[in-house]
């Protein structure tokens, strides 16, 4: 599982010209799921996202977790986190979950994120347009 996540002061994802998703302050996560995948990687990174203390205290220090500013989460599936580009033009997705195995995990993930933020999320699979403001800019590569 590989998780790209953004701190953003706001976040907005657009299925066919409607807003599907959409959050104020709080991270930005394009998800990707590999074969190897299991709910228990699911549920461990979702752990270390309610964790995860990358916001500013009252002294500039990353030291403040998402609960603690009341961020939010607007989460997006994103196979192509696993498109292999070493060889040729043309990426290769075969180390990418099937469709079907990922919206099960992508799923359980954002579940159990909801138990600690509000999430939003795109539509699993769609064709969507993501715009964001990335804060600091803040992004780390999650995975496990």
């Amino acid at each position: 599982m590989k998780i790209i996540l953004q701190k953003v002061s706001r976040a907005k994802v657009v299925v066919e010209e409607k807003i599907v998703g959409e959050i104020g302050q709080g991270f930005l996560l394009y998800v990707g799921f590999t074969q190897a995948d299991t709910v228990e990687n699911a549920q461990k990174l979702a752990e270390k996202i309610t964790k995860l203390r990358v916001f500013p205290d009252d002294q500039g220090k990353m030291n403040l977790s998402l609960a603690q500013v009341g961020g939010e989460i607007l989460s997006v599936s994103q196979f192509t986190l696993y498109g292999n580009t070493k060889k040729g033009n043309r990426p290769s997705f075969t180390e990418a979950l099937s469709g079907e195995e990922a919206e099960k995990l992508y799923t359980t993930f954002n579940e159990h994120l909801a138990k600690f933020f509000k999430v939003a999320t795109g539509i699993f699979g769609a064709d969507m347009q993501v715009s964001s403001l990335n804060d600091g800019p803040v992004t780390f590569i999650l995975e496990n």
